[in-house]
């Protein structure tokens, strides 16, 4: 089986995608390199982001890897939080201080549209390739569920009735947009050929 590195150190990342992944390839997550680096993620889109940590990774130690990022895009916010996802609510604030500010910012909104998208920046033999998930839903007015992380708890996709964060995580990665993006991966990963 094929290491792959996924450049992350969230361990909640790293389960769901070997969770899809399965037994095609043998998922290592940063600290399985002994890569503590802050990776710059200075970009101001998605794909520049991902770009930029697979690019990183790959200069450094030479290794196949991928790195994702994923943005809420909510349509009455111009799209906020969109690439800045992870710090909203400012450097030092966790995912709770950040749906608290979308919430607030909602306040006495109809308009509730978002969407999530992930982008992932494969770097596999010296070659780059991009792949795209994006699923549609609303912004609940208020947190409901436990499981899942980020925005999980406000984010309701469309023709469901549960947030990702009340679904367990086998229905949420069958449908969401880092299921979505990882299931492109792996259908090229699956035909890939050196």
């Amino acid at each position: 089986m094929d290491n792959l590195v996924f450049a992350t150190n969230n361990a909640h990342k790293i389960k769901e995608i070997s969770e899809i992944i399965g037994e095609k390839f043998n998922i290592l997550g940063l600290k399985d390199l002994n890569c503590f680096d802050d990776i710059p993620e200075t970009g101001n889109t998605l794909e520049e982001n991902a770009l930029q940590k697979s690019r990183y990774i790959f200069n450094k130690f030479g290794v196949n890897c991928f790195a994702d990022d994923t943005g809420l895009e909510i349509e009455a916010l111009d799209g906020r939080p969109g690439v800045f996802s992870a710090r909203y609510a400012g450097e030092g604030k966790d995912f709770d201080d950040n749906m608290n500010m979308a919430l607030g910012e909602l306040l006495g909104i109809e308009n509730r549209k978002a969407k999530f998208r992930t982008v992932i920046s494969l770097i596999i033999d010296r070659k780059e390739y991009f792949f795209e998930g994006c699923i549609n839903g609303i912004i609940t007015k208020e947190k409901r569920g436990k499981n899942g992380f980020g925005y999980d708890p406000i984010f309701k996709p469309d023709g469901y009735n549960l947030t990702f964060a009340e679904m367990d995580s086998a229905e949420k990665n069958r449908i969401s947009h880092r299921g979505l993006a990882m299931n492109k991966l792996i259908e090229f990963l699956k035909n890939y050929t050196h």
